[in-house]
């Protein structure tokens, strides 16, 4: 479980402790009631100004990864003209130990095969792609999404061309509600443990480090619902991709 995860599972069950504790407290009587005096505003405190600063980050939220695609080319440099089957190939080839037989994605090569002419396409785990210049080089780029089986999870990616050669600049595995594209950032949302609530992770493109790079996590409200004891998140069917 990733450094992100783990601190959203901490995050949604903080937030159900509190939203049972709001309930327990507010009355049913429906009249209204006195707020009480109001506060005086207050600047903010800085709390102990002498504590030596940690000598490193929590976790580099601020680092991108890239890598080459091996094995597929970029016909006159225009990425169109590849074949996002050839590019989800390319990575299971280059990741034996999360698309093996004892991989955790392990299933998600077997239903590749239907994405094949003649093969049952609601059985293809490939999602449609998008084109869009994220990189702000003028160029489309290439957005790809495809389910991970066995698991609830959706590999979210990112493709762009440097140097006559396809790169991938951002790779998201996680359990997905809907992708938007916004200006030079991907957003991911994904379901939280209450019911009413939701994640939204953006990566936004980084010139300097040629990568999308983590740039915000939110816990937001759409909706009322009723909040669940459970932390992690689940789906059982292919969520929706949008271009935003």
């Amino acid at each position: 479980m990733s450094v992100r995860r783990i601190a959203r599972t901490a995050l949604t069950a903080a937030v159900v402790a509190l939203l049972s504790a709001t309930a327990a407290a507010c009355g049913d009587r429906g009249d209204l009631e006195g707020a009480g005096v109001t506060p005086t505003a207050m600047s903010p405190a800085k709390l102990w100004p002498d504590l030596r600063p940690a000598s490193s980050p929590a976790y580099p939220y601020d680092e991108g990864s890239t890598e080459t695609v091996k094995g597929v080319e970029v016909p006159g440099d225009d990425i169109r003209k590849v074949d996002p089957v050839d590019v989800v190939r390319a990575e299971m080839a280059a990741h034996p130990d999360d698309y093996g037989s004892k991989g955790a994605y392990h299933a998600t090569v077997e239903r590749m095969k239907e994405c094949d002419a003649g093969g049952d396409r609601a059985r293809c785990p490939l999602l449609k792609a998008y084109y869009r210049d994220l990189t702000g080089d003028g160029g489309a780029d290439l957005t790809l999404g495809f389910r991970l089986y066995p698991t609830n999870q959706t590999a979210v990616r990112v493709y762009t061309v440097e140097k006559h050669k396809l790169v991938q600049v951002l790779a998201d595995n996680d359990a997905i509600i809907g992708v938007e594209l916004a200006g030079r950032a991907v957003i991911v949302r994904s379901p939280a443990g209450i019911s009413g609530y939701e994640y939204r992770t953006t990566w936004a493109w980084d010139p300097d480090q040629r990568a999308m790079v983590f740039s915000r996590d939110e816990f937001l409200r759409t909706g009322k619902g009723r909040h669940s004891h459970a932390p992690s998140p689940s789906a059982s069917t292919a969520p929706p991709v949008s271009a935003g």
